[in-house]
């Protein structure tokens, strides 16, 4: 990690709010992208201070799994997190859709290893999630703010923090794909808030080139998956899809983003800046801003 000087930046107001859970349970179906299996997932209410937990139901022992950086272990193209012998994959698209919601408390038990891929976006979650309805409750949300840039990665990949003028997390992501295919360079801005992630990135699906998808399937990997389950593209674009939104693959990129910094377990207060950044220095910019952001808890500082 490169690290640059503290940078001065204007006293923040923060606006204290409570923590979130669900009212009811809401239960999401599908088969994971990668192994091809079934799988039943379900989002219970969970009581203040609890956090994001996974259970996987199919295992002895019900081992609890922690939504936190410190459980996550390497894997390529995913985020995956284990405790005690257990183990769940493929869980950035359903951290999106709790963290961009702002659900701070949830259990989240399945059946399998690796989470339902749905359409290669957040959108099923965030709407089962929403059909449960969400409760506020009686105990403060805590905040990590950004006091100075940092950088992790290196020149072709790498994401920055920095401090923000005002009190919400910005978010800009640069993809950059070159200039010899269909995906190209894009560039998307925005502050996240549970209006702007369900309208602007909760629908936003997975994508990969051609080449990949032959590549992966030729490992055994992906063969249940379909081009209309999420956007393979060739030289002229999605192969058998559409596109949702124009810039439809930075906004993933950016769900993705968002998935992988609720690894915190805390509202990130402040400007985040990606370029062609991925799972892994995603989860070294969270690591970095927990040793070195300014933590605020509520029932401390009141």
């Amino acid at each position: 990690m490169a690290a640059t000087s503290p940078t001065t930046h204007a006293t923040l107001r923060l606006t204290p709010r409570n923590q979130r859970t669900l009212i009811s349970s809401a239960i999401v179906e599908g088969f994971g992208y990668w192994s091809g299996k079934d799988v039943r997932v379900e989002f219970r209410p969970a009581e203040p201070d609890t956090g994001v937990v996974f259970f996987r139901d199919d295992l002895p022992g019900r081992t609890p799994i922690p939504a936190t950086v410190h459980h996550r272990i390497e894997t390529p193209r995913r985020t995956t997190l284990s405790s005690g012998g257990a183990t769940v994959e493929m869980v950035e698209h359903i951290l999106a859709a709790l963290a961009g919601l702002r659900i701070d408390n949830c259990e989240v038990h399945a059946n399998a290893a690796e989470m339902p891929g749905c359409d290669g976006s957040s959108l099923t979650f965030v709407e089962a999630l929403q059909r449960a309805g969400i409760v506020e409750q009686d105990a403060p949300r805590t905040h990590l703010v950004v006091t100075e840039t940092m950088r992790v990665g290196d020149e072709e990949c790498w994401v920055e923090a920095s401090p923000a003028a005002r009190c919400e997390l910005s978010l800009r992501y640069r993809l950059d794909y070159g200039a010899d295919n269909a995906i190209g360079r894009e560039t998307l801005q925005l502050t996240v808030t549970p209006a702007s992630f369900t309208r602007e990135l909760a629908s936003a699906r997975t994508f990969l080139l051609k080449s990949e998808a032959e590549w992966l399937r030729s490992q055994g990997l992906g063969t249940r998956a379909t081009y209309r389950d999420l956007l393979v593209f060739d030289d002229e674009g999605p192969i058998d899809n559409e596109l949702r939104f124009e810039n439809e693959c930075v906004r993933h990129k950016t769900l993705d983003l968002v998935g992988d910094l609720a690894l915190a377990g805390c509202d990130l207060i402040g400007r985040i800046t990606a370029h062609r950044t991925g799972h892994r220095q995603n989860a070294e910019l969270v690591r970095a801003l927990l040793r070195e952001g300014q933590k605020i808890d509520r029932r401390r500082s009141a």
